[in-house]
């Protein structure tokens, strides 16, 4: 089979202009959204592999990459009230919706915002936001000044590897930085952080009435493993699994496996039936997982 064309678009959305990376043309319409330090080149795979069977779209957040910046303040409720715009000028009908890492706090914010225009959910390697704690809050705050201080190139080069496992490759931990150093400025960055640390979803996950998929890195040292079972937890009758060998980008350290079950998990929802790979390799456990040592880089 042929791999489907990828086309770049710009659509305006609550008043900022928005790069959207499309693909596929048949099947029910999927919406990635990126971290907080990256942007839809973090989805190469799962863009082109997902389209084989779905309409989907991959934006640069404001601010970010190719899309243009927001005005400040620009808040958890304009980034998914922008992806909301997004989905109602090019899917009709309620869309997939896929969110790594802050991604999944801005696509948990549309769940809750606009549930007609949501089918499901996967929160992968995600968080209910930073402002559960003081500490976290302000860490994830200072980080625009650490960006203002270093330059991108320098804060993608030491943040880059602590987003991948130990034994991640040297050459796919280059292509995390580089996505980064390509995709992350001011302001766009120090707004994405504003509204992590302004955000504490714990009280609100209960009330999400849709299929939900918690996927995580088993190696994830960013917002780490016990945070997804604890989504798992307070989102009534989600699922969750665990990506062995992966860190907190799990979907660009084993692209495969995490597409699989993405894959498999829409196919389930869209009421196919889920193809052979999936469960293989991840696991589904709820053992709580052993303390995190100390690690600057470990406020969500």
């Amino acid at each position: 089979m042929n791999t489907p064309a990828v086309i770049g678009e710009h659509i305006t959305a609550s008043g900022v202009r928005i790069h959207v990376d499309t693909a596929g043309r048949h099947g029910s319409p999927v919406l990635l959204l990126h971290g907080i330090g990256s942007s839809a080149a973090s989805f190469t795979a799962q863009l082109t592999e997902l389209a084989r069977r779905h309409r989907v779209m991959a934006w640069d957040a404001p601010g970010y990459a190719r899309s243009d910046d927001p005005e400040p303040p620009y808040r958890l409720d304009d980034f998914a009230d922008a992806a909301a715009a997004l989905l109602t000028a090019l899917a009709p009908g309620p869309a997939h919706v896929v969110g790594v890492s802050w991604g999944g706090v801005i696509a948990t914010r549309l769940a809750l915002r606009r549930p007609e225009l949501v089918r499901s959910l996967v929160l992968a390697d995600s968080t209910r936001g930073s402002g559960r704690t003081p500490d976290a809050a302000a860490a994830m705050r200072e980080r625009a000044s650490e960006l203002n201080r270093d330059g991108v190139r320098e804060f993608a080069r030491v943040r880059a590897p602590r987003l991948l496992s130990d034994r991640a490759s040297a050459s796919a931990v280059a292509a995390v930085r580089e996505v980064m150093a390509a995709s992350v400025r001011l302001p766009g960055y120090a707004e994405a952080a504003a509204s992590m640390a302004d955000t504490d979803h714990t009280a609100a996950l209960p009330g999400l009435e849709l299929p939900t998929l918690v996927l995580v890195g088993e190696h994830d040292r960013v917002t780490g493993v016990q945070e997804s079972r604890t989504i798992h937890r307070l989102i009534p009758d989600s699922r969750l699994a665990v990506i062995p060998g992966a860190g907190h980008l799990a979907n660009q350290e084993r692209p495969d496996l995490f597409t699989a079950l993405v894959a498999d998990f829409l196919a389930e929802q869209d009421g196919g039936a889920p193809g052979p790979a999936t469960t293989t390799d991840a696991h589904h456990d709820d053992r709580p997982d052993p303390p995190r040592k100390k690690d600057p880089w470990t406020s969500d």
